[in-house]
């Protein structure tokens, strides 16, 4: 990527990003073209390559931006360092609603990118996944008291159960567009509220 795209005003940088978001949402890696991106962020076609010098370097881009931008909001609204895991994903959960508020279509572009199956990008947004996941996995971890939950729970596929969960439910309501962020928030409040009655440890 060329360095002067973070020399565009911001306003002009996210439309891009959203542009690039929306298209690579919405088709697959090899049907999504670069002409389009820049037709919908309104930029001219060379402006676009002169920044991005071809669609993987875009892909590639827009791929290391979710999880970046993931964690910038994670830590932001104070995820990492919780002691109980269900004030994490609180937090987590309004951190997640805002970044759909900056990029409408970055949740369904992950999860697309996550399934793509094109050569030319698959290995590559595979790998980064693994490395982003284990890093998020271990930071929210890091300080979570065991007692809080039942004897003998195993928090990592506990942990793995609930993220997959979310991914899924995620994943249901982008096929639907017009995301409702309200309806979002009663439904992820009403799976942590189900969680807590499974997980957590009763108090005697």
């Amino acid at each position: 990527m060329n360095p002067k795209f973070y020399n565009l005003p911001e306003e002009k940088q996210q439309a891009i990003i959203n542009a690039a978001y929306r298209v690579f949402s919405q088709n697959s890696y090899k049907n999504s073209p670069m002409s389009e991106i820049a037709s919908l962020a309104g930029i001219s076609k060379s402006l676009l390559f002169h920044y991005f010098s071809n669609k993987k370097e875009l892909y590639l881009f827009l791929w290391d931006k979710c999880a970046e931008t993931t964690i910038e909001y994670l830590t932001k609204f104070g995820c990492y360092g919780q002691t109980e895991l269900f004030e994490s994903m609180e937090r987590g959960m309004r951190a997640k609603m805002e970044i759909i508020r900056c990029y409408p279509d970055m949740g369904t572009f992950t999860i697309r990118a996550f399934y793509e199956k094109d050569p030319e990008v698959c290995a590559d947004v595979q790998d980064s996944y693994h490395r982003y996941f284990s890093v998020k996995a271990d930071m929210t971890r890091l300080n979570l008291d065991p007692d809080q939950f039942i004897p003998g729970l195993d928090i990592g596929m506990m942990y793995r159960e609930m993220y997959w969960a979310s991914e899924g439910y995620l994943w249901e309501v982008m096929q639907k567009g017009d995301v409702d962020i309200g309806q979002m928030e009663k439904d992820f409040s009403r799976m942590m509220d189900f969680w807590k009655s499974v997980y957590l440890r009763r108090e005697e």
